[in-house]
């Protein structure tokens, strides 16, 4: 039993958790609820671990006094405890706080077996115990003074340094003025002279900005009724073009037969130039003035339709004369379209960044810089060179692997259509946004959405046999249907290598020996 009574006494379970309740109670107000339970629940573990230890203890105690030895102990004190504390655990009720524990037990037998000469003892104990707190309470009160009085005179003492330091600064202060005051003493005349031509200098500095400021307000004024003497000039000088093409060109429907009539006049070729054509969209259009977007993309809609109506079928019947197959003459009218398309849009990306180029000296950094590009190319649409464009395209089509055709045609003969497909394709990449065709490629799934079936189509037939005229687009959605050949087996057919009759050179010059055919140069 000694030998568990020095475990418990080396292990201090009992210090500790006298010191984790004082911890406790002063941390208590700012812990949270969750941390004033861990620390409640700790204490219990802590106060079950004491209860067991001392409980093993007891039991060594009572075997060491034999049987009968602290009977009478352990049912006079500790039974009552034993039987309340079950019973409300039981029940499920608290310890009822009449029931006497084990130290209220221990102190009534010590009590009845002590002396009235010990109660005495005790009670001046606990008057020496009181006094004694009522003097630590009065130290305490004393000590909090003393800590208040020596607050007050830091801060006092703090306040006469910041004084003294401001003191120390306006002496500083006053020495400095004094010595300037020497110093201008010294030296009158220099400052006064000083003084003088700085003046002077403001006043002729202030005069030359004066005069550059309305220097620059007449010379903008000059220049922006410069600009706008020169657009009106352009406006009207383009109404005037528009006119006269529009004039020439009705002079040559008129005179010119029909398109089926194998003879080709001059005459026919000059009314069907696109040039005139272009001069006739841009005369309603000179600038952004004159024609709204909405307004040139309805006509850019219009003459493409009219591409597919009028011109394509013209240029068929160019082709007919030469090629017997159908098949091929709308293979070579497609490829010719989609090229035009593919080198228009590159012809509007390099004239874009010229102009760029050109006005920046003129907008560089303003927010109106885009708008003044997008303007002037509007505006300026006639420089666009279609006939390098036209070559261009007829160069890319002599090197198309799809196109077959007999040596007794030269794409020359499609010179007037291509230059229209360009100038269409131009104008329509200076719309925003953009119009732009559709890729198409041969065995693809039929789209009834971009394109309408061929009369001479297999309607059942799933996939395409091959173009007939390209679908238009804006963004993602179409705006005009194409054309296109659906048979069975197209895939098969499109994926077979198609033989060339003759090499051809890349020159696009036309022959002149063939048939009595001779078209209209590009160059």
């Amino acid at each position: 039993m000694a030998e568990n009574l020095r475990r418990l006494v080396s292990n201090e379970t009992l210090r500790r958790l006298q010191d984790r309740v004082d911890s406790w109670a002063k941390e208590y107000n700012t812990n949270t609820c969750d941390q004033n339970l861990n620390y409640c629940l700790e204490l219990i573990e802590q106060v079950a671990k004491v209860q067991g230890q001392l409980f093993g203890i007891l039991t060594i105690a009572a075997q060491e006094g034999g049987h009968n030895d602290g009977v009478e102990t352990i049912k006079s004190r500790l039974l009552p405890w034993l039987e309340a504390s079950f019973t409300a655990a039981s029940m499920g009720k608290p310890v009822d706080s009449k029931v006497p524990s084990l130290q209220d037990t221990f102190d009534r037998e010590r009590l009845k077996g002590s002396s009235p000469r010990d109660l005495q003892l005790l009670d001046s104990d606990l008057n020496t115990t009181r006094n004694q707190l009522n003097q630590v309470k009065d130290d305490l009160a004393e000590t909090g003074k003393a800590l208040e009085e020596t607050k007050n005179r830091s801060a006092i003492s703090l306040l006469a340094a910041e004084e003294e330091i401001n003191q120390l600064k306006k002496q500083l202060k006053s020495l400095q003025a004094q010595e300037d005051a020497r110093h201008r003493n010294l030296d009158p005349r220099s400052s006064e002279r000083s003084s003088e031509q700085r003046s002077t200098d403001q006043r002729s500095s202030e005069q030359w900005c004066s005069e550059q400021r309305s220097a620059e307000q007449r010379n903008a004024e000059v220049i922006s009724d410069y600009e706008k003497q020169l657009r009106n000039l352009k406006d009207e000088i383009a109404v005037l073009n528009a006119e006269k093409a529009g004039l020439q060109g009705r002079a040559a429907r008129s005179r010119s037969p029909s398109p089926g009539h194998p003879s080709h006049s001059p005459s026919r070729s000059r009314s069907t130039s696109p040039s005139n054509k272009i001069a006739k969209i841009r005369s309603t259009s000179p600038n952004g003035s004159k024609m709204s977007s909405v307004a040139r993309k309805a006509a850019l809609l219009s003459r493409f339709s009219d591409a597919y109506s009028q011109a394509r079928l013209d240029a068929q019947c160019l082709l007919r004369r030469c090629i017997d197959k159908a098949e091929t003459v709308q293979r070579i009218i497609y490829i010719a379209t989609v090229e035009a398309f593919h080198v228009a849009k590159m012809a509007f990306r390099h004239f874009k960044i010229r102009v760029r180029k050109t006005l920046t000296p003129s907008y560089g950094g303003s927010n109106d810089f885009e708008n003044a590009v997008s303007e002037y190319i509007i505006c300026h649409l006639d420089l666009y060179d279609s006939v390098s464009s036209v070559n261009d395209v007829i160069r890319a089509m002599n090197v198309n692997p799809k196109i077959s055709f007999p040596p007794e045609v030269d794409f020359c003969l499609l010179s007037d259509f291509i230059q229209e497909i360009c100038c269409i394709a131009f104008a329509m990449q200076s719309l925003e946004p953009p119009l732009d065709i559709a890729f198409g490629a041969d065995g693809e799934v039929f789209n009834d959405s971009k394109y309408r079936r061929s009369y001479d189509s297999d309607f059942t037939a799933p996939l395409v046999y091959y173009h007939v005229w390209p679908a238009l687009m804006e963004n993602d959605c179409v705006i005009m249907k194409g054309e296109a050949v659906t048979r069975r087996g197209a895939f098969w057919n499109s994926v077979r290598t198609v033989s060339r009759c003759r090499s051809r050179s890349l020159s696009p010059i036309c022959p002149r020996n063939r048939i009595g055919l001779r078209a209209r140069s590009p160059n």
